[in-house]
């Protein structure tokens, strides 16, 4: 589905001004990059992305075309780890953050 114009420029107003909600945004998509969930991954650091750092700054972080890395998290992209992983570090510095994974015991 969809995000109407509205909706985006209101995600994106509360992440400018709100940093617990701008980083949970992060959180939850390395989360569901964890899960394996990569296409919802994506979805939503494009979402982060556009609501915080934009592409074509990022562009320049990265030396790369922001066109380029617009289609990576895009629905047919297919982002290698190294390039995940070169985002996410430039995202966390952004943030002022550094994410790390915790264990916890899975029931089968």
């Amino acid at each position: 589905m969809a995000l109407t114009k509205e909706f985006r420029e209101t995600v994106q107003q509360r992440a400018q001004k709100d940093t617990a909600f701008r980083r949970a945004m992060l959180i939850d998509a390395i989360s569901e990059l964890l899960t394996g969930d990569l296409d919802t991954a994506k979805s939503m650091l494009r979402d982060y992305i556009n609501a915080t750092i934009t592409f074509e700054k990022l562009a320049k972080k990265l030396h790369k075309n922001s066109k380029s890395l617009q289609r990576m998290f895009g629905p047919s992209g297919n982002p290698t780890a190294q390039s995940l992983c070169t985002v996410i570090k430039v995202l966390q510095k952004q943030e002022g953050i550094a994410l790390q994974v915790n264990s916890k015991n899975h029931k089968k």
